[in-house]
């Protein structure tokens, strides 16, 4: 079988590392580069102990899904922690709790209230105006309030 695969050896792994990180430049999405180790290691450990062809794939597949794995809970624990605002793109949520005075009476459950000269509708119990109520929820685009 060895006539076969003549080709496999260390200088092997170590170009199939770099066209993997080629492809990772290519098409970004932090997959390739964790093949790109694994193929590399392969390279470097198959330098070191000249392993079969066998050996060498099976080597590079177990490598592969450890790589993958190490590199997907690096990768997914950094996007968790990368946001400073967490609330950017859902201004809404970051109101909930917040005490406001309604300018206009809720009516019919519905009225408007003003946060940082953002009008917000919202929903609630009917109150008169100057009644301070709480944002306790979203609801859709809306937000939920009750009497304080």
């Amino acid at each position: 079988m060895d006539q076969l695969f003549p080709f496999l050896g260390h200088w092997t792994w170590l170009v199939v590392a770099g066209v993997l990180l080629l492809l990772e430049l290519l098409a970004p999405g932090v997959f390739f580069i964790w093949l790109a180790v694994a193929a590399a290691l392969v390279g470097f450990i198959d330098m070191g102990v000249g392993l079969g062809w066998h050996a060498e794939l099976l080597l590079f597949a177990g490598l592969a899904v450890v790589s993958v794995l190490i590199g997907r809970k690096l990768v997914v624990g950094r996007q968790r922690n990368f946001s400073t605002s967490p609330h950017l793109n859902q201004r809404m949520l970051g109101h909930v709790g917040t005490v406001v005075v309604l300018h206009e009476p809720i009516t019919e459950g519905r009225g408007k209230v003003t946060i940082d000269d953002t009008v917000w509708d919202i929903i609630g119990p009917n109150a008169p105006t100057g009644t301070r109520v709480k944002i306790s929820g979203v609801d859709g685009l809306r937000l939920k309030v009750e009497v304080v």
